[in-house]
């Protein structure tokens, strides 16, 4: 199993860490022994077949889904079990899904300026204006006024994007966020992603979109059968896998 590159960041820069993660789906042991690093300023993209655990693991880091062992510490903190901790924890952690989860009812502004109001009891004119510019940002300051389904999926993704920045997270989690749009749209939203990736922010993409992947990324993670296989830099691991899992995966992804 390689993992170069899995322990190069020291403790204090630690963002994300999971340690011996295990959970089950019944008698299938979808996360086995999971160990994870991510420090600050980290792309990492988590890559491999499906059911490989990916989403899964995406979905533990800020506990919607919980693990049966092993712990998972957000900047130097345990995750909570539940409650107000909980809900502070998550509020530093954004969380992009493949379908957008947008409120129908409200519109784009207020779907952006919603949890900053009510989690961080922001001031509604401030956090209408910190929208606008998040808006500004992914390209889509004029739908402020619109609803979600006026919008193609592309925009509703950005909006989502918008509005998990809203809430000024420590870490950004997508979890295949391009795998509901139509091919023309990808590129929209995988330009929002890399504009991030440029700035800084931690990351971590669940995809299987192989050029941000290879572009954009610190290290590629791919898992396979709840395992991580390989943990490295983007250029080593698509030059040369070294796992037959892993040179199989990139031998059938490559040919489409």
């Amino acid at each position: 199993m390689a993992t170069e590159g899995a322990e190069t960041v020291s403790t204090a820069d630690l963002l994300v860490e999971l340690r011996d993660v295990n959970k089950h789906y019944g008698q299938l042991h979808v996360l086995q022994s999971i160990n994870l690093t991510v420090g600050r300023g980290e792309v990492v993209v988590v890559i491999g077949p499906s059911g490989s655990g990916k989403s899964t693991l995406c979905r533990a880091i800020n506990r919607l889904e919980t693990i049966e062992s092993g712990t998972i510490r957000i900047d130097g903190k345990p995750l909570p079990e539940e409650g107000k901790e909980l809900a502070k924890l998550r509020a530093d952690v954004g969380m992009v899904f493949q379908s957008f989860n947008l409120f129908a009812h409200k519109t784009v502004l207020e779907n952006v300026s919603l949890a900053p109001i009510k989690v961080r009891r922001r001031k509604k004119e401030d956090a209408e204006r910190r929208a606008m510019e998040l808006l500004d940002r992914v390209g889509l300051a004029d739908q402020a006024p619109k609803y979600p389904a006026q919008l193609s999926g592309g925009q509703q993704q950005r909006v989502a994007i918008a509005r998990a920045l809203a809430m000024n997270p420590k870490v950004m989690l997508f979890d295949e966020p391009t795998s509901a749009l139509d091919p023309e749209m990808i590129n929209e939203v995988l330009e929002v992603m890399r504009q991030l990736a440029r700035e800084g922010m931690t990351m971590v993409v669940v995809t299987h979109e192989m050029g941000f992947a290879r572009a954009s990324a610190n290290r590629v993670v791919f898992m396979d059968g709840g395992r991580i296989v390989e943990d490295r830099a983007p250029e080593a691991f698509f030059t040369a896998p070294e796992s037959d899992r892993a040179k199989d995966f990139m031998s059938k992804i490559l040919k489409h």
